[in-house]
């Protein structure tokens, strides 16, 4: 009965990560190029009571063993990096990317971070940012007289300069990949970190050797799907329930046996 008191509050416990990741993606639901999070739980040590193969006391092999687990821990919350649904807002600095890839952001310690979301603007002199004013990598540089920007699906920028026929090049938008992108490290405002269990970025022109192109006019929305995870708040409410309610009897059976006389 002291086992199952233990072993329940673990379930507890892994049941209140459950809900506090759902609520983060709940709350991320409407951010654009949001990757949503899945708990992975796995189970505890088993104390080995009988072990399966042993011989009883009759000689005989038995068949099964008899083991008693422990209880549950969350093994990981991982990332999922699959596409969200994609909308047309027709602005021109809106770039979003079909399949695998993703923007290149030089960060202000110097160093590279990549994100999904295509939500670019200009600053003060004319370069592609982030709306927090982090630098597109690589850099690309708008004229103040520009009257068209044109992003090929190849990441070509040329842009059409008032008084002008002929466009302008500015510049190439390249994307990176990785082997593993459940492994980035999120850094929040859509922001990813490379790590070792990611692996080093492959970087590439878009629609080039599965890389995805680029479609301008066009922005990723967050991955979440509400009923998804309505559904899944609901599963997680009634295992804490449950759960509680295994400590709830197994402290009634305890109550039981003390109250037991001679």
């Amino acid at each position: 009965m002291i086992r199952a008191l233990w072993t329940a509050s673990t379930g507890m416990m892994g049941q209140q990560t459950h809900i506090d990741n759902i609520s983060n993606n709940l709350a991320n639901v409407n951010t654009g190029g949001f990757k949503k999070s899945r708990v992975e739980f796995q189970d505890l040590m088993y104390q080995t009571i009988k072990p399966a193969g042993a011989s009883t006391a009759a000689g005989i092999t038995r068949p099964v063993g008899e083991q008693m687990g422990l209880g549950v821990k969350v093994a990981g919350i991982t990332k999922m990096h699959t596409q969200g649904s994609i909308v047309q807002t027709g602005n021109q600095l809106d770039l979003t990317i079909e399949k695998d890839g993703y923007f290149q952001i030089q960060m202000p310690d110097g160093t590279t971070g990549y994100t999904r979301n295509g939500a670019f603007t200009k600053n003060n002199e004319g370069e592609v940012v982030t709306v927090e004013g982090f630098l597109l990598e690589p850099g690309i540089q708008i004229p103040d007289d520009a009257v068209e920007i044109y992003v090929g699906r190849d990441g070509t920028v040329t842009a059409q300069i008032g008084g002008q026929n002929e466009m302008e090049d500015l510049g190439q938008i390249t994307t990176a990949k990785f082997i593993n992108p459940a492994g980035l490290e999120s850094v929040g405002g859509n922001i990813f970190k490379e790590t070792s269990a990611s692996g080093p970025p492959q970087e590439g022109i878009p629609g080039e050797d599965s890389f995805g192109a680029i479609a301008q006019g066009f922005l990723e929305q967050s991955n979440v799907q509400l009923v998804e995870e309505m559904v899944n708040m609901i599963t997680a409410q009634r295992a804490y329930e449950i759960n509680s309610k295994a400590i709830t009897t197994g402290d009634e059976m305890l109550q039981t046996a003390t109250q037991l006389k001679r």
